[in-house]
C-alpha cells in the first residue's frame, strides 16, 4: 500500500506536527507533502521519508512569509499528483486537504482545527488588523471560505482532534468525524512530586489566547508566575514584569520541561481545540487550572475524588476569575495528586493513538476495498 501524509508546512515542531511523527511511525513508507519544510525539520523530524513541496515553496521568501501565500495554497494542492497513491492523510488547521486523489483511493483528513482565520475566528483576525489588511482580507476571506467548503467534499473520512473540532466540523463542513485524541510523548517529560512555589503560563502569547490577561491577574495578586512563549504580546509583558512576574520568552525545550515538572500548576487561560500543553504539564506531575471551554474540558478532571482529580476549571475568563481559581486551588482539602495527574495523562499515550488511528484506517480501507 502507497501512503501519502500532506501536512501544511513544516517550519516548527509542536502538536500538529507531533501527530505526523506518529503517522510516520504507523507508515513508515510513506512520501511526504507539504507547501513549505524548513531544511532542519526535513533532515532531523523528516529523514529518511521523501519530502514534496507544492510550488508555493519556491515563492520567493516562502520559508518566513508562507502564510502570506495563503491564496495559492489550494491551487498548489491542486497541481500534486496523487494518482499513484492508495491512502492519503492529509493533516489539516491549515490548507492541506484541497488535494485531488485517484477515484480507487482513500482520503483521510485528520483535522486539528478548520482554518480558524477563515471560520469562527474571522472577526476577531478581522478587528485586529490595519485598515487595508481589513480592506484585502473580507473577499479573500469569502474566497478560501468557499475553497475550504470544496475541499472537504474530497475528504473520504474526517477524523476530530477533539469532540470540540468534532463539532465545528459539523457546523463548518457538515461533516461527521470520529474523535481521536492526539499524542502527549510521555517519555519526554518526568513526574515530580514536590512542587516550587511558582505558576506557569506556557504557550504562544497572543491576544485570543489571554496571556496578557493571566499576567495582569497576578500582578494584582502579587503570586509568583513565570511566563514561557513568544508571541505579539512578548515585548509589552516584558516590560511590564516584575520582581514576582517573570517573562522568560522563548525557551529550549529542557527549560520549559523543567518549569512544567517545577510549578504549583499550570494556568491555561484559552480556548484551545486540543491543547497539548495541560497534557504535557500532567505528564510532568503538574495540575492544570484551565478556562472551562475547548478541549481542555477533554483532558483536565475537575473532581472531589482526590485520586482522580488533575486540576481545577474557572468559568469567566477575567482576572477575578483566574484569581478565585487560584485561591480555590491552594486551599483545596487535599493537594492534587501528581501521581493522578500523570495517570490521567498516560490515556493520552502515543501507543494508544496509533493503535486507534490504525483500526479507523483499516476499517475504512475494508469497507472501500
Amino acid at each position: 500500500m502507497k501512503v501519502a501524509i500532506i501536512h501544511y508546512w513544516f517550519v516548527t515542531w509542536r502538536g500538529g506536527e507531533k501527530v505526523i511523527e506518529q503517522l510516520l511511525k504507523l507508515y513508515p513508507q510513506a512520501d511526504i507533502f507539504t507547501h513549505v519544510a524548513t531544511p532542519d525539520i526535513e533532515h532531523t523530524y523528516l529523514a529518511g521519508h521523501r519530502v514534496h513541496r507544492t510550488f508555493v515553496g519556491s515563492l520567493p521568501g516562502a520559508q518566513r512569509f508562507y502564510q502570506k501565500y495563503l491564496p495559492f495554497m489550494p491551487l498548489a494542492l491542486e497541481q500534486l499528483d496523487l494518482t499513484e497513491y492508495d491512502l492519503i492523510i492529509s493533516s489539516e488547521s491549515g490548507p492541506a486537504k484541497n488535494v485531488i486523489t485517484h477515484p480507487d483511493a482513500v482520503h483521510v483528513c485528520y483535522c486539528h482545527s478548520p482554518m480558524r482565520y477563515v471560520w469562527d475566528m474571522y472577526s476577531l483576525y478581522l478587528a485586529d488588523s490595519g485598515w487595508l489588511t481589513r480592506l484585502l482580507m473580507r473577499p479573500l476571506m469569502h474566497y478560501m471560505r468557499v475553497v475550504d467548503s470544496i475541499s472537504a467534499s474530497r475528504v473520504d473520512y474526517f477524523i476530530a482532534n477533539s469532540r470540540f473540532i468534532a463539532r465545528r466540523i459539523e457546523k463548518c463542513y457538515r461533516r461527521r468525524a470520529e474523535v481521536i485524541h492526539p499524542p502527549v510523548g510521555l517519555d519526554d517529560f518526568e513526574i515530580r512530586t514536590e512542587k516550587q512555589d511558582y505558576y506557569l503560563l506556557l504557550g504562544q502569547l497572543t491576544a485570543y489566547k489571554k496571556a496578557d490577561l493571566v499576567m495582569d491577574a497576578f500582578l494584582r495578586s502579587g503570586k509568583r508566575l513565570v511566563v514561557i512563549g513568544e508571541g505579539e504580546q512578548l515585548a509589552s509583558m516584558r516590560a511590564r514584569a516584575t520582581d514576582r512576574v517573570t517573562v522568560l520568552g522563548r525557551q529550549p525545550f529542557s527549560t520549559m520541561k523543567e518549569h512544567l515538572a517545577n510549578a504549583r500548576a499550570l494556568i491555561f487561560p484559552g480556548v484551545e481545540d486540543f491543547g497539548i500543553v495541560p497534557l504535557e504539564a500532567m505528564a510532568s506531575g503538574t495540575p492544570v487550572i484551565a478556562f472551562a471551554k475547548g478541549g481542555a474540558l477533554e483532558t483536565v478532571v475537575e473532581s472531589d475524588d482526590p485520586s482522580a482529580a488533575t486540576g481545577l476549571f474557572f468559568h469567566e475568563q477575567s482576572i477575578d476569575a483566574i484569581n478565585k481559581a487560584v485561591t480555590r486551588f491552594e486551599n483545596l482539602p487535599q493537594p492534587i495528586s501528581a501521581n493522578a495527574c500523570r495517570e490521567r495523562a498516560e490515556k493520552f499515550a502515543p501507543e494508544r493513538f496509533r493503535e486507534d488511528i490504525s483500526s479507523f484506517i483499516q476499517a475504512k480501507m475494508r469497507t472501500e476495498a
